[in-house]
């Protein structure tokens, strides 16, 4: 699972990817600062199941803090996006085919206005935040256009001529993006088209590419650098037609995480408090610092930073966890360890589906699952739910 963190040059894009993750990466107030895709682990949080049954667990691949398991999603913080970069332009085509396999988008805006078009600083409130969303839109559509557009004349007319459905086509055409067929389908039902494939103009293929980017490639805003603003101020993103818009301060964020990690404070990513655990370590600009933080989340709740990802995961992608387990009574795999995996699969998904997601094999040969919980034994058509624990049989 990847999300992709986007956005024009000098808005804060990297910062808000190392307050995420704590990967290293160079943060500097001036345009493409990053120019390789940089790439880090966040984690998303469910409630552990090892409570329920008063046992420890030992995780695998998703940790546990506290009753808290801690699910990794992976981060990509590519080049900064400016106009015409599905021309080229700038680190344009380098930008658009880092993001080729993110499932959902990360859009980090400047929330003040002070960055133009270019990322250049100006004044802050000279530019519109809400013109870099439309921007960005424009430039994703007009590259999954692209790809689409390539020889698309000849390729649409053999199809037409082999009665090969429009879904099938698109999808083979976006190969590499990550695209599901049922995806496009239920984009191309929003526009009205016609029969024929090799009759579609460039402008039905424009409003395909749009219809696609928000189905198959879903945005959150992240309205950052919030600690700038008063609250007020931040009250317009939230009417933003078609998005759900977060405010945070990925600086607040990362300067938490690091104190955190250098021992001074206590403190849990998307919390709206930060105990002090070293006021004699701290320095005068640390300890003042602190304070203009603590007010912020008095006031908001959150840096907004954890939210985002969080969003992204459970509401924009809709995932669920299952634990997937050898021993269905006590919960554990063939050593004895409790819940050691947790996995985010689409709600929806079936226990067959599930069992993919473990091993190949295991999907392969299914014959049955069985709800840890309940007991019952389900077929390979079960749809899953939130915080399944689930045991797959299958042939040897």
């Amino acid at each position: 699972m990847e999300l992709g963190v986007v956005g024009k040059p000098n808005v804060g894009k990297s910062t808000f990817f190392a307050a995420a993750t704590l990967a290293p990466v160079q943060i500097a107030n001036y345009p493409f600062t990053t120019i390789d895709a940089n790439r880090g682990v966040e984690y998303v949080r469910k409630p552990c199941p090892h409570v329920e049954i008063g046992r420890p667990c030992k995780p695998n691949n998703a940790p546990c803090k506290d009753g808290t398991r801690l699910i990794p999603v992976e981060l990509l913080d590519v080049a900064g996006l400016v106009p015409k970069a599905h021309e080229g332009r700038g680190l344009g085509n380098k930008f658009l085919d880092d993001l080729r396999q993110a499932s959902a988008l990360v859009h980090v805006i400047d929330a003040t206005g002070g960055t133009d078009f270019e990322g250049n600083p100006v004044l802050i409130g000279t530019h519109d935040p809400l013109d870099d969303v439309r921007f960005l839109e424009d430039e994703l559509a007009h590259w999954i256009a692209g790809i689409l557009s390539r020889n698309w004349d000849k390729e649409a007319r053999r199809a037409d001529l082999d009665e090969m459905p429009p879904e099938k086509l698109l999808q083979t055409r976006l190969t590499g993006l990550g695209l599901t067929e049922i995806q496009i389908h239920f984009a191309l039902r929003e526009i009205p088209l016609d029969p024929k494939m090799a009759r579609w103009t460039a402008g039905d293929l424009l409003r395909i590419a749009r219809t696609i980017l928000r189905r198959g490639k879903p945005t959150i805003l992240a309205a950052n650098k919030a600690d700038l603003l008063p609250r007020e101020a931040l009250d317009r993103f939230a009417k933003i037609e078609g998005y759900r818009t977060i405010p945070t301060s990925a600086e607040y964020e990362l300067a938490l995480r690091r104190a955190t990690g250098a021992g001074l404070i206590a403190y849990e990513p998307g919390a709206s408090a930060f105990r002090v655990l070293a006021p004699e370590k701290l320095t005068p600009a640390q300890a003042k610092g602190l304070e203009r933080i603590e007010l912020f989340l008095r006031e908001r709740g959150s840096t907004g930073v954890q939210a985002c990802v969080e969003e992204a995961i459970f509401k924009l992608l809709d995932l669920i966890v299952v634990y997937p387990v050898e021993d269905e009574h006590h919960w554990t795999d063939k050593a004895g360890n409790v819940l050691p995996d947790a996995f985010l699969v689409p709600r929806g998904a079936t226990a067959v589906d599930v069992a993919f997601k473990v091993h190949t094999d295991l999907g392969t040969h299914f014959i049955r699952a069985i709800n840890a919980r309940t007991k019952m034994v389900v077929g390979r058509d079960h749809p899953v739910q939130d915080g399944d624990v689930l045991k797959i049989v299958a042939k040897v």
